[in-house]
């Protein structure tokens, strides 16, 4: 990886570098405004397409899954999402939304099992959620941290539990967990999976009823929250990990399904000596790497006795 960084043909600092599904492919990002996409082959790589548009530096790109095709989204500081697509060989953009007044900061995709559906974290304190639907794109937009929204993270599709429950949930959820300069950590759920849950559809719509509401607000930093990790896993705990400029990381914990405006969630503080920027999750979500302002990456674990544990330190 640090190889094809270094070699990346970008002309200013690179902000975001993502593997698509299957790892042969790459999507870079920088401050020189453009995204860069290069086909890995063991430690060989191929720079096969540079994509312009965008009028600001580019924070994020974040690959669909396959099942949808080859689909990239990339967020700017210019305000704009875009969705880009191969076909035969060739990449073009095939969706342009301007929806924010500032800064796109990060985009993630849902589970694929929860529909195509992208969140978009904005400086202007919005989130939006677009949605591709029988060949149309959808969007809402809500007011989520008055600050501004740094980060957004989707839970899983299925709901703790379920794989080990003799009567599991029906369906897929859509649930985002977001982090802001308020810091503070929300959880978000889709009212119209509420309302399905409580009455049985057909039943009466509103426009209001169609939108994501906040149902929890997990507080304890005392700075910016940069970074939010929703674990993708499917036991019995759902985890959150979130990163703050207050040099520490919060593990939150909830083993609550059923009612998540009811959840308790729990946290375990991980203390560090430098500003912390982001996190991530194994595969299998039981590692946790973190990293921060003094270029170091941390693993962490969680033992036994339910406590985490420093199970290797990278230093670049």
């Amino acid at each position: 990886m640090a190889q094809v960084i270094n070699n990346s043909g970008h002309d200013d600092m690179i902000h975001d570098a993502v593997l698509d599904y299957y790892g042969r492919r790459l999507a870079t990002c920088s401050s020189d405004k453009t995204i860069k996409i290069f086909e890995i082959e063991g430690e060989n790589h191929k720079l096969t397409e540079t994509l312009r548009g965008h009028e600001g530096a580019v924070w994020c790109v974040s690959w669909a899954h396959p099942k949808y095709g080859n689909i990239l989204a990339s967020s700017s500081y210019d305000g704009k999402v875009f969705i880009w697509r191969e076909q035969s060989g060739l990449w073009s953009k095939v969706a342009d939304f301007a929806h924010h007044h500032a800064s796109v900061n990060i985009v993630a995709w849902s589970p694929h099992e929860s529909g195509c559906l992208l969140a978009c974290a904005s400086s202007d304190g919005d989130v939006s959620v677009l949605e591709f639907n029988e060949g149309n794109w959808g969007h809402i937009k809500f007011p989520a941290h008055q600050m501004g929204v740094n980060a957004v993270s989707w839970a899983p599709a299925m709901v703790p539990g379920s794989l080990v429950s003799s009567k599991p949930e029906v369906g897929a959820q859509r649930r985002f967990a977001t982090g802001g300069s308020d810091c503070v950590v929300k959880i978000w759920d889709w009212n119209r999976d509420i309302l399905d849950m409580l009455i049985p559809p057909p039943h009466p719509t509103s426009r209001d009823e169609n939108t994501y509401t906040t149902t929890q607000d997990l507080t304890g930093h005392t700075d910016w929250v940069r970074d939010v990790a929703w674990a993708p896993t499917v036991l019995q705990k759902s985890y959150i990990a979130s990163a703050s400029q207050d040099k520490t990381v919060r593990i939150w914990t909830s083993s609550s399904s059923s009612d998540p405006a009811g959840a308790e969630w729990k946290s375990t503080v991980l203390h560090f000596d430098a500003v912390l920027w982001r996190v991530s999750w194994s595969l299998s979500g039981n590692v946790l790497a973190v990293s921060g302002g003094d270029n170091k990456v941390s693993l962490w674990k969680e033992n036994l006795k339910g406590e985490w544990d420093c199970v290797k330190t990278i230093e670049e």
